[in-house]
């Protein structure tokens, strides 16, 4: 599987530690199989690091944008990651993730209204490498200078999806 990082350095060797705990996956190294999203996340000047991994032998999570993808995210943002997996691969939570479980927990939204919330939107692809015996099968293979684009098209998209979300609000409440 050919996977993409973005960072400002070059990173040959991945540290699964160096992440939060508490994102999407629980912590580990992410990456994305979208060369183009790799952009998304590119400063003014970045490096995209590219990446094969050998799934031969791992143990690997794959998620759908559903309700076991929701609870699973639900519980690492508290730190409590519950799967043993060496990759976990799924979608990419929205950008309001912490308001809408900051507004579950407050007992406005239920979670089957927050996971609505959550499906708005483009669905970007992430993979975590989270165990040692995964990164040894991820093989740095190259990295790419590259300048942030024109975000025309990502404010459009942010748009849209801001209109959609304020939309689906005003109808759960």
């Amino acid at each position: 599987m050919k996977l993409y990082h973005t960072d400002n350095i070059e990173i040959r060797c991945p540290d699964i530690l160096h992440g939060r705990k508490n994102a999407d996956f629980g912590q580990g190294f992410y990456l994305t199989p979208d060369r183009e999203f790799t952009y998304r996340w590119a400063g003014r000047e970045s490096i995209v690091n590219e990446y094969e991994l050998d799934e031969k032998d791992l143990v690997i999570y794959r998620f759908h944008r559903d309700e076991d993808w929701f609870n699973y995210i639900f519980r690492n943002r508290r730190v409590q990651d519950t799967l043993s997996a060496d990759v976990v691969i799924g979608p990419i939570a929205n950008d309001t993730i912490f308001d809408t479980l900051g507004i579950i927990s407050s007992g406005l939204l239920s979670p089957s209204d927050a996971l609505k919330l959550l499906m708005i939107g483009p669905e970007y692809i992430q993979v975590a490498v989270k165990t040692d015996r995964a990164v040894k099968n991820l093989r740095w293979t190259g990295a790419e200078k590259i300048t942030k684009q024109d975000e025309t098209l990502q404010k459009a998209e942010q748009d849209k999806y801001q209109a959609a979300f304020a939309a689906l609000m005003q109808e759960i409440l």
